[in-house]
């Protein structure tokens, strides 16, 4: 089904669009979840979760102090402690 509709007020253009962009999703796929969402639809039929294309903004967007700061950051995770797998 197809519709039409009319009237957007600027803000509510905007709020649409940031949260189109926010979830990478189109302007048409973010008023049918809100609208899904008003009408309780959302909770029948639940959407699978998916990333899909939504990391892609940070894929290579990291400086290498950045990086090098991550993986700093996140090495303890790679150690394994024995007593508690044993």
């Amino acid at each position: 089904m197809q519709l039409t509709l009319r009237g957007f007020d600027d803000e509510l253009a905007i709020r649409i669009k940031e949260l189109a962009e926010r979830e990478h999703i189109s302007m048409n796929k973010a008023v049918l979840r809100l609208l899904h969402q008003a009408t309780g639809l959302d909770a029948q039929a639940p959407h699978p979760v998916q990333i899909g294309s939504a990391l892609d903004a940070f894929i290579c967007s990291w400086s290498e102090e950045e990086r090098v700061s991550m993986d700093e950051a996140v090495s303890i995770f790679k150690e394994i402690d024995p007593e508690i797998w044993s």
